[in-house]
């Protein structure tokens, strides 16, 4: 996963909203992992609730510094963690509640695993998972989500036209934080407080029980102390012309 858009310029609209793919890398041959940075000056706070639990220490965080944040959520997730959902419905000034899929599956054509996780396989079945995960998040909230962020944040390249045919733009990320809440709270931290203007930061909300959740939690203290302006991806405008 990326840890940083690399230097490249390209304007680009997908479903008549910004974002910026730049393809780079990824997880085996001919995949894709969207890098997005924002048009607009502030930092984006973007965090996946995969399936698991829900991290308190980074709620409680968010709503103690008032951090605006896109919680990108399954429908698995929101199944097992009532009271979790139940915080985040009720703070809707801070978060907006986006679409991580139905069951966590990355949406990539063919049979081989991406970090471990079995993929859709083909694109009816990305359509599926797409589509649950929006409807549980409207039966929830009673508002359609937006923006969609791969399972693993890897795509095949078909899926990401066939995902905005569907209205969805593609929540790409430009600092990756925690790589999946594998990485130390130190690191974590470091990472998330060197955060540029424009980086839209990316890590997880659902492993409450692993050491980098405690650094999201420090490194989102010191990116307020130091007076960031925050932006939710809801937030941004609907076009713009951009250089990266």
């Amino acid at each position: 996963m990326c840890t940083s858009c690399p230097p490249f310029s390209r304007r680009a609209f997908f479903g008549g909203a910004l974002t910026l793919p730049l393809w780079h890398g990824g997880r085996g041959a001919g995949l894709v992992e969207p890098c997005l940075r924002l048009p607009v000056p502030g930092v984006a706070v973007t965090l996946d609730a995969c399936p698991g639990h829900f991290d308190e220490r980074i709620a409680n965080t968010l709503i103690a510094c008032n951090i605006p944040a896109t919680i990108f959520v399954t429908e698995t997730w929101m199944r097992w963690n009532p009271d979790g959902l139940a915080l985040l419905k009720s703070r809707p000034d801070l978060f907006k509640l986006e679409n991580h899929g139905a069951r966590h599956i990355p949406p990539v054509l063919g049979t081989v695993p991406i970090y471990g996780i079995a993929p859709a396989g083909t694109l009816d079945a990305i359509r599926a998972e797409v589509l649950d995960g929006a409807a549980a998040i409207t039966a929830a909230t009673g508002k359609r989500p937006t923006w969609y962020r791969a399972a693993a944040g890897i795509y095949s390249p078909a899926a990401i036209p066939a995902i905005e045919a569907m209205g969805f733009k593609i929540a790409g990320y430009s600092l990756n934080s925690d790589e999946g809440a594998s990485l130390p709270a130190r690191t974590v931290a470091a990472r998330i407080t060197a955060a540029k203007n424009g980086d839209v930061i990316e890590g997880h909300i659902n492993q409450p029980k692993r050491d980098s959740g405690a650094g999201i939690a420090a490194g989102l203290k010191a990116l307020h102390a130091a007076g960031t302006s925050f932006v939710r991806l809801d937030q941004l405008p609907t076009s713009i012309d951009v250089t990266v």
